[in-house]
């Protein structure tokens, strides 16, 4: 089995790629989607610094339909829509894998996990080849099923780590940035980051040998 992750560069003209180049500093989160007829359904979540203003933006968007806010405060906003391009969806249901939620989209750039068996991973990477787009691998980890490296939590803080830049050099964010997106302490950020990292150089330097 494996799991890996991509980032994907989105068509330019689907609302969400246009709408996140407007925000380049913001993430939006697709945490569940599905296509209902001539439409999608989704659950979305901004994370940025004036969310209201994101979400306000995705609100307008020609492409949205029957917009609903459930959720607002200084870091976040959580809403519920409609929207009319199911282009996204055309793609994945033509990859034959779904990816697995969320989906992250930062400046029209997509990062989304999938866990495949190995002619699954090369099945979608032919799908990826084929429809034309710009994408990156940023990881592929090899695993058993029973021996999954990391934890649900673990994937998703190392996940967010990475995608604002706390593994780059110089680090582009601090350690108390990746605890407030993903609403945690310092401190419980800071154990789940070193337990992961662990975790996936044991993976690589230990389990390999």
């Amino acid at each position: 089995m494996i799991r890996a992750r991509f980032r994907l560069t989105l068509p330019p003209n689907l609302w969400v790629a246009e709408v996140s180049r407007a925000f380049p500093d913001a993430t939006f989160r697709l945490l569940a989607g599905v296509p209902k007829d001539d439409r999608a359904l989704e659950l979305g979540e901004v994370l940025a610094g004036t969310p209201e203003d994101a979400a306000a933006a995705v609100r307008a968007h020609d492409d949205i339909r029957a917009y609903e806010r459930l959720h607002l405060d200084d870091r976040r906003a959580l809403t519920r829509y409609e929207t009319v391009d199911q282009r996204l969806y055309e793609f994945l249901l033509d990859s034959a894998i779904p990816p697995e939620f969320p989906l992250a989209v930062e400046d029209g750039r997509m990062e989304f996990d999938l866990t495949a068996t190995r002619s699954g991973f090369e099945t979608f990477g032919d799908a990826l080849d084929a429809s034309g787009l710009q994408y990156d691998l940023l990881l592929a980890v090899h695993t058993d099923e029973e021996d999954a490296v990391l934890t649900e939590r673990q994937r998703e803080c190392l996940a967010v780590a990475q995608r604002r830049g706390y593994f780059e050099v110089p680090r582009q964010c601090t350690l108390a940035e990746v605890a407030d997106a993903l609403d945690v302490d310092t401190s419980t950020a800071s154990e789940t980051v070193r337990r992961g990292t662990a975790r996936v150089l044991r993976q690589f330097l230990v389990d390999r040998r």
